[in-house]
């Protein structure tokens, strides 16, 4: 399996995990229906304010759910950042994924870490690290 992304996109969420570090930073990134390239990123707030958790408002989840709907997009991936840790689910990001289609990308902030993003499908609790392709 593997994530395409525009590196735009890859870059511009890489940019907010620093500038909302040491706090989680957290949004999805859509893509038309027809197509599987991730491209239009959609930063969303940390309603949990926390450096080791993120959750979505639902209000604000529920808004930017229609405004896909309504521009026939989907959400390719969920992301969010570590800021003390790998770019590695931890057990709470397994327990909360609940979309086997979506890509779930995480972005370390954490100045020790091996990787800075890192892509995954999770399906049933069961972790798989996919290939990252970053397009032009």
């Amino acid at each position: 399996m593997t994530l395409r992304i525009t590196r735009a996109a890859l870059e511009q969420i890489q940019r907010q995990a620093a500038r909302e570090h040491p706090l989680e930073a957290c949004g999805v990134i859509a893509a038309p229906c027809a197509q599987k390239l991730a491209s239009r990123v959609i930063p969303m707030r940390n309603q949990a304010a926390s450096p080791i958790w993120f959750s979505f408002d639902p209000r604000e989840q529920l808004e930017v759910w229609n405004e896909l709907d309504e521009r026939d997009e989907e959400c390719r991936v969920l992301y969010h950042s570590h800021t003390t840790s790998e770019a590695w689910p931890s057990r709470e990001d397994i327990a909360h994924a609940q979309d086997p289609q979506v890509h779930y990308l995480i972005l370390s902030t954490w100045a020790e870490a091996r990787h800075r993003a890192r892509s995954f499908r999770i399906v049933e609790g069961r972790v798989f690290e996919e290939q990252l392709s970053i397009q032009e």
